[in-house]
């Protein structure tokens, strides 16, 4: 039964913990392109590199702005 004085705000820091990670990855644009990296591989382009840096270049431009 004391177990569970150490349990349960463990799980809650642990939960807080995913959703702060969670936030941070989808504020900085890991799930916006969730095909093109796939189609990259099997594309033998180099063009879309050209495309895909200035469009990043873009968004840091962006994400800086917004004072994050």
């Amino acid at each position: 039964m004391e177990s569970l004085y150490l349990l349960i705000p463990l799980s809650v820091l642990l939960v807080f913990l995913i959703g702060i990670l969670f936030w941070w990855s989808v504020k900085g644009g890991q799930f916006d392109d969730m095909e093109g990296p796939g189609w990259q591989v099997v594309q033998d382009d180099d063009s879309m590199l050209v495309e895909k840096s200035s469009s990043e270049e873009r968004k840091n431009k962006e994400f800086k702005s917004d004072g994050v």
